[in-house]
This record gives C-alpha cells, sequence and structure tokens, in this order.
C-alpha cells in the first residue's frame, strides 16, 4: 500500500473523534485521513496544525526507532491536505488498562516517547496493542506545544530512572528535533521549548511526576 500515492476514498466517519477523522481506503486497505479543514481551532496551539504534529510524531517514532506511531504521511485527499495513517486493529482479547498500567517494556517505551513529543493526550484508548509486545500508538496531534502539557494514563514509573539507552535515545532526540525534518512541521518556538524540555529530563535522569499546574491525566482516561 502506497499512502502517498494511492487513491484516497472516504468510507466512513469516526464520530467519537473531536475533529474530523475520516476512516478511509487506499487501495483496499484501511486508513485514518485527517484534513486540515476538519481541525477547530484549540486555544493552546494557536500555530500550525494538528496534522503537522501527527507526522511529527512518526518522524520522531520512526527516526529514534521507537516504532510507536503507524505509518503517517502528510497528503491531499477529498478534503483537502491533512495527515493519512495507517489503520491498525488492535487484538481485542488483550485488556488495555491492564496492559497499559502494567511494567510491560513495550508500555515504557510509549511513555518515553510521550515526554519527547510532549504529548498531551495519552489515553487508554489511544494505545492499540496487537500483541503482547508490540503495542501501537495514536492521536498525537495535541503534541509538541510549547508549555508543558504532558497528560498520559501511564505514571507508573513516575520518579524511577532512566536506563542507559533511553538516555541516550534522549540526547537522540534533541540532535534529531534541531534537524531540518521539523522546521517546516512545528514553529521555532516550539522546537525550542521542546529541546529545553528533554534537557531538564537528562538533567533530573528519570521520569518525571505528575505537575500540580494541570490535570495529570487527559479527560475522559478512555
Amino acid at each position: 500500500m502506497n499512502l502517498l500515492d494511492g487513491e484516497l476514498k472516504i468510507v466512513g466517519r469516526i464520530t467519537d473523534a473531536s475533529n474530523a477523522t475520516l476512516l478511509a481506503e487506499i487501495e483496499g486497505a484501511r486508513v485514518v485521513y485527517k484534513p486540515i479543514a476538519g481541525e477547530r481551532p484549540l486555544w493552546d496551539f494557536p500555530d500550525g496544525n494538528l496534522a503537522n504534529r501527527e507526522y511529527a510524531s512518526f518522524m520522531v517514532s520512526a527516526e529514534l526507532s521507537f516504532n510507536i506511531v503507524p505509518e503517517t504521511v502528510l497528503r491531499d485527499g477529498p478534503y483537502g491536505m491533512g495527515m493519512v495513517q495507517e489503520w491498525i486493529e488492535p487484538d481485542e482479547k488483550i485488556d488495555i488498562v491492564e496492559i497499559s498500567q502494567s511494567d510491560s517494556p513495550a508500555i515504557r517505551n510509549m511513555a518515553l516517547f510521550d515526554l519527547v513529543i510532549n504529548n498531551g493526550d495519552r489515553k487508554f484508548g489511544h494505545i492499540l496493542p496487537v500483541s503482547e509486545t508490540k503495542i501501537f500508538g495514536c492521536d498525537h496531534g495535541v503534541s509538541f506545544n510549547r508549555e508543558n502539557k504532558l497528560r498520559t494514563v501511564l505514571w507508573q514509573w513516575a520518579g524511577e530512572r532512566f536506563t542507559d539507552t533511553e538516555f541516550e535515545i534522549l540526547r537522540k532526540s534533541i540532535t534529531l528535533l534541531t534537524s531540518d525534518l521539523f522546521a517546516a512541521l512545528l514553529t521555532t518556538i516550539e522546537i525550542e521549548a521542546c529541546v529545553e524540555r528533554i534537557q531538564g529530563h537528562l538533567d533530573t535522569g528519570a521520569f518525571p511526576y505528575p505537575s500540580d499546574d494541570w490535570p495529570a491525566i487527559p479527560w475522559p482516561p478512555f
């Protein structure tokens, strides 16, 4: 399946999403299409668009080998430019809440990824386990805010020191985010703030505790 060039056919709408989120097909394979024209303005994201943040999240996931975000592209579609992402069908036999609150290495990998992108919306419903060891995540549009906006259901490692591998990933993320790859996706202020946050995590050396300045868990959590 070629996400960039294949014909995008709309087959339905995902009604529980706050922005226009459409179920589509490319060459018979399901994808998610979020047109920029269907985005609702958010007071805390005055610049850019959510589709760019979804794509930037995919780039972080792919370039740093988190392998969390399904294949994602920015392209034109029936309702204009937007994000198109591979559809992931989770294993319904896996209890999402149970695995999300466990000490699963795949979930810890996701928690670290959310630190890097400053994810403001890691709900249980945005966690897509296809097996006990392979877990995807979706809906990363409210990431990379210039302010610290981490909201997540994954707090079980708060205060726990990063591993050597995690330290290395965080260092690499700074190099990645300051590369030309992100200049057209995020504002300079957002990139600088993201790098400053990551450096703060490196200096602290451990997963953060929830802040008292904003809700620690997105609502509703599903």
